[in-house]
């Protein structure tokens, strides 16, 4: 949520903001101790990439290059306008680019030293629809060489791109896992969605509720059907034995589906209040 502290955890993490307390080390080295060396294993792109609007993307990359002491610059950069998809902008002044661009740009200077480590924080922020799949797939991209660490709150951004899921409330990590093994949680309780016809919803509740590991029945009419929510609590698949409950009461089974835990309901399960 916001405020929980992700960017200020990145910035120390960064060397960029020293921490009050505690430690932090990269790949082994204290940031406190060793604040160059770490840095050079990082690179970092924020919410608001710090560009220089009035130069051109290629002075730009130049600039930081040459900041950044990279040997054979024109090589390096001639790679990074193809990786991130640059080629047809280096000429362009920063502040004519979208904002899709300028985060491309931005990407770019992350990356300029080849570090083992990319740290962005919030990349797709402000993006459309388009530009955020785009920059989506290059993260994913650079995922397959290095370690990516990514700070977002577009939850369906998260289960695309990536691999391991930390969620921070009030300054403390609530869940840290593989999506799968966050998803894996609570398995025994889930909800079934079913949609009848033929067939009264009182009646409905009643015979629902009798099959085994069906807890609880919500009837929604619609129209000319009804809709059933069962909280469901087993260890085993209970589908076999609903259908063959339903099939006994000689009404329409129109639908029958297993509600699938997202993200989304992970992430307000753990953080609301």
């Amino acid at each position: 949520p916001n405020g929980a502290g992700k960017s200020t955890t990145i910035r120390s993490l960064c060397g960029y903001l020293k921490p009050s307390f505690g430690s932090i080390a990269v790949l082994g080295e204290s940031v406190t101790e060793f604040p160059l060396e770490t840095k050079r294993n990082i690179g970092y792109l924020p919410e608001s990439a710090p560009l220089y609007g009035e130069m051109m993307v290629y002075d730009y990359l130049k600039y930081v290059a040459d900041i950044r002491g990279v040997k054979d610059s024109e090589f390096r950069i001639r790679e990074l306008a193809s990786q991130c998809g640059l080629k047809q902008k280096m000429h362009f002044s920063i502040n004519e680019l979208s904002k899709g661009f300028k985060q491309r740009v931005g990407l770019a200077h992350a990356l300029m030293s080849n570090p083992s480590i990319l740290v962005l924080d919030e990349p797709t922020s402000g993006l459309d629809p388009n530009q955020i799949i785009e920059i989506r797939d290059l993260i994913r991209e650079i995922g397959k060489e290095k370690t990516v660490i990514l700070s977002t709150h577009i939850l369906s951004e998260v289960e695309a791109t990536c691999d391991r899921v930390v969620i921070i409330a009030n300054g403390k990590v609530v869940a840290n896992g593989a999506m799968k093994e966050l998803k894996g949680q609570n398995q025994a309780s889930f909800k079934m969605h079913v949609e009848l016809a033929g067939i009264p919803g009182d009646e409905a509740e009643e015979f629902l509720r009798k099959v085994s590991g069906v807890t609880e029945v919500e009837v929604v009419h619609a129209n000319e059907s009804i809709q059933c929510v069962l909280s469901c609590e087993s260890q085993d698949d209970i589908r076999p034995r609903l259908y063959q409950a339903i099939k006994n009461e000689s009404c329409s089974l129109l639908s029958f589906s297993k509600e699938t835990k997202t993200l989304e309901n992970i992430f307000r399960e753990l953080t609301k209040e």
